[in-house]
């Protein structure tokens, strides 16, 4: 039972208050542990206890939740190593009290498994009763059954070893199951050729276990055996085999006798609070095992007992599970006790249970005290952490005394008392390097102790082991700061003797700017992660402080030069609308916030953001050409083309870094207007810079020419990769993909298939949208298109990419002329004049007229095609008429 808080009780006048508060450590999760193995071991040994009882409730399930990096995992391994072997028992856990009994424990990482396989988890429970010497046949012959049907012509063994499962459990399971398909056999009198037959032998033994002979009684003791090797063999039958292997175990000799205790670590990565497929799979290897002990480790606690689950899991409700219902107050420090239950909280609170400790921990005739608003206001500012939800609670009260009723605002709050709680300990040299990096996200040692000033980093060191910096050693820098000692270090009113004046705070921010910038100077021109990281950092310490842009305008351009766009804009400083622009690093953030985000926005917006930043005049010249161009770029896909070309001629007359790119606009403007010479002249000129091959394929394939366009796009590919530019070389793919599309849609798959790969490591909307028309154009004569097309121009309207939706309708013209479909090609030509009735792609509706092989219509204005009129009308049809060859419409 919780603990009365006295410190509440004694801070009001108010005799109707409840409060309560809880507390747990290490020690006490070790104690809940034996508590529940002790009270598991008595359920299951009492002559009352029937393995195949599916009704009664289940008690068989011990939780620890809390935050990532708490230490569940530690917890979680320390808990396996006590019961594996008494020797790795920790000097301050107790020793268990039970004996006569064979403890197996089998800890399964579901974070390791990839996608949570659930063969993986059934496989390694499996795999631990390997150590026991003997086939479970019941279960042996039910999974070798569901094996041969979902994995033909795979050995278990091959997967065991290549899953690296087999190194960690042994290697006795195929060994075993196939005796136990042997011993079946035998029994059955099969034939040694059919004994090796599963499915022979299975049905053989259904057949025996239904006419109830005597050579089977032993398998026929488990009721529901006959029933599972009859179902079909798919995963929802393998979820429930874990009942063949608790009736197995609940029959083993007095010698043999074993009690698993499976632990299931990092929970949340199946526990998902939408989709619960998984889930639901792994709850009923619970239910099924009964005389098995589970041990969850997670990030929230178990819901199983919540009744409003009803439908998405198989056995739900408090009646189900009595041990999994929300006790009185959740534990509110490191751990919990079995008094509170079978879910023990470890370390800080996740939000649901910050709103159920706040909910709880004040009560009146047994309603929550502290509102809802002011409950999510103080859950979002403490990170999880327990004390600040203590002093909330606190500061609760003392408003209450003074008449006040507590509002939401009221708890926009630091509290003083967090810095010199966090201080206390800590050596002078530690403070300081704490100060240093609470200007941080994330940090290393070295960086810790350059932005410190230090020539040593034995204080950085010493600061990472302490409790509130986390540890992620996969990030690129793998120290933070818990949230909320961060924010309050930075914020909160600092009364210490050694509290940092203004000056103090700008020189560290001047330090911590520096030391990224050495960092990034100083590493691989391809590392991409510390480019986009630096620049988070950067950004914000030159934003936040107005420090000079610096090393900040060369990691810019590197930055938009792969043409990635992960997202690097640090957040804002408050919650509110954005900050005006007032620096430099103002404006920075916000051109490069827009040109990462222009793949998730509208480009009507991105054109209205990199005006705002354009008119400010903040950004020096070399940077200023940036908004512009990416400006003339988002002209031009909203269809704006004047203003388009306006901005690229500006930037090209600027001879910056972007001139050749911009020349190369005024190429695709001039491709556009249909004047294809001058836009072939300009592509001679243009150069790796220009990104000529791209120019040179883009002409190509307008004129019917998708063989050459392809050659094209797949040089400029190779000069991408050549200078490490990811994201040019998956847009050269993603072109040659729907040039091949035209001419070999059986190779198109594979270029489409390389333009995916190259997509994973890049944000790029437009060109993976190019990859899909590159599929619909593969897919040309074939059903079932219109959906595609129609689902594709909504989302080309939804981003404002005006400028791809010709190409998208000549993609289903394509498919409109293989199938000879006229009244479909009339509505297609009709929504390209709308889409080109300012002359910019017009060529379009003469391509869709050379496809279907129709006259043009009187009074068009023909564009100036590189070779003539009627070599690109033959080129054209010569394309449909080989799809429809490749179709079958021909012969």
């Amino acid at each position: 039972m919780a603990g009365r808080d006295l410190r509440a009780l004694f801070s009001t006048n108010d005799r109707g208050l409840t409060a309560q508060e809880a507390f747990t450590n290490r020690e006490s999760q070790w104690d809940a542990v034996t508590a529940a193995l002790t009270e598991h071991l008595g359920t299951v040994n009492a002559p009352s206890f029937d393995v195949e009882d599916l009704e009664t409730p289940r008690t068989n399930v011990l939780v620890f939740h809390g935050v990532g990096g708490v230490g569940k995992t530690t917890l979680s391994r320390k808990v396996e190593g006590a019961l594996a072997d008494g020797e790795h028992l920790p000097a301050q856990w107790s020793r268990p009290g039970w004996s006569g009994v064979r403890i197996l424990p089998v800890r399964i990482d579901l974070a390791r498994s990839a996608g949570s396989d659930f063969e993986r988890i059934v496989l390694s429970i499996r795999l631990a009763l390997a150590e026991l010497g003997r086939p479970l046949p019941a279960f042996d012959l039910a999974l070798r059954r569901y094996w041969e049907a979902n994995h033909p012509g795979e050995p278990l063994e091959d997967y065991l070893r290549r899953s690296g499962l087999v190194s960690r459990l042994g290697q006795a399971l195929p060994q075993q199951m196939q005796s136990a398909l042997a011993d079946a056999a035998q029994t059955l009198m099969l034939p040694g050729t059919i004994g090796a037959v599963v499915g022979q032998v299975t049905g053989a033994l259904v057949g025996a276990l239904r006419e109830q002979r005597q050579t089977v009684r032993a398998l026929a003791g488990c009721a529901r055996f006959a029933d599972l090797l009859e179902a079909e063999p798919d995963l929802d039958a393998l979820s429930y085999y874990p009942h063949l292997l608790a009736w197995e175990l609940s029959r083993l000799p007095h010698d043999k006798r074993t009690v698993p205790v499976v632990l299931l670590d990092t929970f949340e990565d199946i526990g998902d609070r939408t989709l619960r497929d998984l889930e639901r799979l792994v709850q009923r290897v619970v239910w099924l095992m009964p005389n098995a002990l589970f041990v969850i480790t997670g990030r929230s606690r178990l819901q199983w007992a919540d009744p409003a689950l009803q439908g998405q899991l198989d056995y739900t409700g408090p009646a189900a599970w009595p041990g999994l219902t929300a006790p009185a107050v959740p534990p509110a420090r490191t751990g919990g006790s079995v008094g509170q239950g079978r879910q023990v909280l470890v370390g800080d609170f996740s939000p649901e249970d910050c709103d159920d400790y706040l909910a709880r921990r004040l009560a009146r005739n047994g309603r929550p005290l502290i509102s809802e608003p002011v409950r999510r206001t103080i859950t979002g500012r403490s990170h999880g952490l327990p004390l600040y939800l203590d002093l909330s609670v606190m500061r609760f009260l003392e408003l209450r005394r003074t008449g006040h009723v507590p509002q939401p605002a009221d708890f926009d709050h630091d509290f003083p008392a967090l810095v010199s709680r966090t201080l206390s300990d800590l050596t002078a040299d530690e403070r300081h390097v704490l100060r240093s990096v609470s200007l941080l996200d994330s940090f290393d040692v070295p960086l810790a102790t350059q932005a410190a000033g230090m020539t040593r980093d034995a204080a950085a060191l010493r600061l990472t082991e302490r409790p509130f910096v986390r540890e992620n050693p996969a990030a690129l820098w793998p120290f933070h700061l818990h949230g909320l000692v961060r924010s309050t270090i930075r914020t909160a009113d600092d009364h210490t003797d050694d509290r940092w004046s203004p000056a103090d705070w700008e020189q560290a921010a001047h330090r911590a700017f520096r030391a990224l910038g050495e960092q990034w100077r100083t590493a691989p021109d391809d590392d991409r992660s510390l480019l986009a990281g630096a620049l988070r950092q950067g950004l914000a310490l030159a934003r936040d402080f107005r420090l000079e842009l610096g090393w900040l305008t060369d990691a810019a351009w590197r930055y938009v030069g792969d043409s990635v766009w992960e997202p690097i804009a640090p957040p804002t400083p408050t919650a509110t609308a954005a900050l005006p622009l007032e620096t430099p690093a103002d404006a920075l953030v916000e051109t490069l916030s827009a040109l990462a985000r222009r793949q998730h926005e509208h480009r009507e917006t991105t054109v209205a953001r990199l005006t705002a930043v354009a008119e400010t005049g903040l950004l020096p010249a070399e940077l200023q050409e940036m908004a512009l161009y990416y400006r003339a770029k988002a002209y031009r896909d909203i269809g704006r083309s004047a203003d388009s070309r306006r901005g690229y001629q500006q930037v090209a007359d600027g001879a910056g870094r972007l001139a050749p790119a911009a020349r190369r606009g005024l190429a695709q403007a001039a491709r556009l207007a249909g004047d294809f010479p001058t836009a072939y002249q300009a592509a001679q000129t243009l150069g790796w810079d220009g990104r000529h091959q791209r120019v040179l394929g883009d002409l190509w394939w307008l004129q019917g020419e998708p063989v050459r366009a392809a050659a094209a796009y797949q040089a400029g590919r190779i000069e991408a990769e050549q200078h490490a530019t990811t994201g040019e070389a998956a847009h050269n793919q993603a072109l040659r993909a729907l040039a091949v599309a035209f001419y070999d849609p059986q190779q198109a798959g594979d270029e489409i298939d390389l333009a995916e790969q190259l997509l994973a490591a890049v944000d790029l909307r437009a060109t993976r949208i190019n990859t899909v028309i590159a599929a619909l154009i593969r897919d040309a004569g074939t059903p079932a298109l219109d959906d595609r097309v129609r689902a594709l121009r909504t989302e080309l309207d939804v981003a404002g990419l005006t400028s791809m939706a010709p190409v998208l309708e000549l993609a289903l013209a394509f498919h409109q002329a293989a199938l000879d479909d006229h009244a479909g090609l009339f509505a297609t030509v009709s929504r390209l004049r709308e889409l080109t009735q300012d002359g910019d792609g017009a060529y379009y509706i003469d391509i869709v007229h050379f496809m279907a092989g129709l006259p043009l219509p009187a009074q068009h204005t023909a564009p100036q095609w590189l070779d003539g009129e009627e070599a690109t009308r033959g080129r054209w049809h010569a394309l449909v008429v080989a799809r429809r060859r490749h179709l079958g419409i021909l012969g």
